[in-house]
């Protein structure tokens, strides 16, 4: 399903969506946002995917909208923008929502709906020459790409409100300091920290880890008592599961639980 603008690849049980247009810094247009949502649906689909990670090809991770598309659109821009944000707000809903791990792996400087795409994951690695840029006041436009939604969650109204509104540009290490990113590593050391990452979440409990990401996400949402009772029919729900089973076992056997479904459903 590889496109000009999207690769998606499949190994084992990881799969690795990278944003390929390192001429424009990885710009968002309309064919890259139809790209990433089918990247997104596969990924959330397929049951032999356990972990996902999204990356950008070239020095930038992804400078945001296209804004050459922006101009070629012209007196019709109200409807593209539509068009484009819808689209765009399937996949980052679809790569929020599957029961799955999601790793970013910012390969370099993050604007505008790139930042909400660097910063939407589970866990956030960013190089050290990664900065991150709101950019829409630039430009005269609010945020999308649930920045508004995702910047107070993670780093508090007060930073929040100060980036969007004053578009400041926080580096990497500033980044890594308010929560933005989980953490900050040398530049040629993305690869290989990644994979190690990567590796670590395959073997985990992918259906623990699928209902956590889902508290998670309406951790905000709900008052105390509805959300204790969410968490109750969530663990009661895993309980019956092979995951839990495997755990168990591995515990009382002393050893290292094997959570790949085709060791412990086979």
């Amino acid at each position: 399903m590889n496109n000009a603008h999207v690769l998606f690849s499949v190994d084992g049980p990881v799969a690795t969506i990278k944003l390929n247009r390192p001429e424009v810094g990885n710009a968002i247009g309309l064919p890259l946002a139809r790209a990433l949502l089918e990247a997104a649906i596969r990924c959330d689909h397929d049951p032999a995917i356990r972990c996902v990670v999204l990356t950008g090809n070239g020095r930038l991770f992804c400078a945001g909208g296209d804004l050459a598309e922006f101009r070629t659109a012209g007196d019709g821009i109200p409807g593209y923008l539509s068009e484009l944000a819808g689209i765009l707000h399937l996949a980052i809903s679809r790569l929020m929502r599957m029961p799955k791990p999601l790793v970013v792996l910012v390969n370099g400087p993050a604007a505008g709906a790139g930042l909400s795409l660097a910063i939407m994951g589970d866990i956030v690695l960013a190089t050290r020459s990664a900065h991150f840029t709101p950019a829409y006041g630039a430009v005269g436009l609010s945020p999308d790409g649930g920045l508004s939604w995702l910047l107070p969650r993670f780093i508090g109204m007060r930073r929040a409100q100060e980036m969007i509104v004053a578009n400041r540009r926080v580096a990497a290490v500033e980044a890594e300091s308010i929560g933005l990113v989980t953490r900050v590593v040398d530049d040629d050391a993305l690869a290989s920290e990644g994979a190690k990452l990567v590796q670590s979440l395959v073997a985990s409990a992918t259906q623990a880890i699928g209902a956590t990401r889902r508290l998670l996400l309406e951790t905000y949402e709900n008052g105390l008592e509805a959300h204790l009772e969410k968490e109750a029919r969530s663990i009661a729900a895993l309980s019956s599961g092979p995951e839990v089973r495997e755990g168990v076992a591995a515990f009382s056997e002393q050893r290292k639980p094997n959570f790949c479904l085709e060791n412990i459903n086979g």
